[in-house]
């Protein structure tokens, strides 16, 4: 019969113990990466919302329209990304591509004017989101070269 009691002391002998030191490095390398795809999530959520918080839904739909559209998608976006942001890299070229969307869709989709309101909350948002997305992309570079490099 094998002992199974509980012994205090530190898990250096465990057989699994390199292993999941790896894993948890690996996890803290990515942690900021995370937080900045969280930020993706609210603005995703903002940007869908923002036509009926600045009222200009009523006037523009089909800008609302679009930014409901393109908010959903950087929240859903988002949201895989900080579930595995060490796989996030080739999806950050869609969350800066989303946030130029915005920031641009002001003049695009209406067929008149935007309307101050919509234009600078699309030009904020747009800007956050491609600020983020930089972000996220210049850590995650910079954690793999540390990876190769150490």
């Amino acid at each position: 019969m094998s002992d199974v009691s509980h012994r205090p002391g530190d898990i250096r002998g465990h057989p699994d113990a390199p292993e999941m030191s790896q894993r948890y490095s690996r996890m803290l390398e990515t942690r900021g990466v995370a937080a900045v795809e969280e930020l993706v999530i609210l603005a995703g959520i903002y940007a869908a919302i923002a036509a009926w918080v600045v009222h200009f839904a009523a006037a523009q739909p089909e800008l609302a329209l679009s930014n409901l559209i393109t908010g959903i998608a950087l929240a859903v976006l988002g949201l895989c990304m900080s579930m595995a942001p060490e796989r996030s890299q080739d999806l950050n070229v869609v969350v800066l591509l989303l946030g130029a969307w915005l920031i641009i869709s002001a003049w695009v989709v209406p067929p008149t004017d935007a309307g101050t309101g919509a234009i600078v909350s699309n030009v904020i948002t747009g800007a956050c989101v491609c600020l983020f997305a930089l972000t996220a992309g210049g850590l995650l570079m910079s954690k793999s070269k540390n990876r190769r490099t150490g």
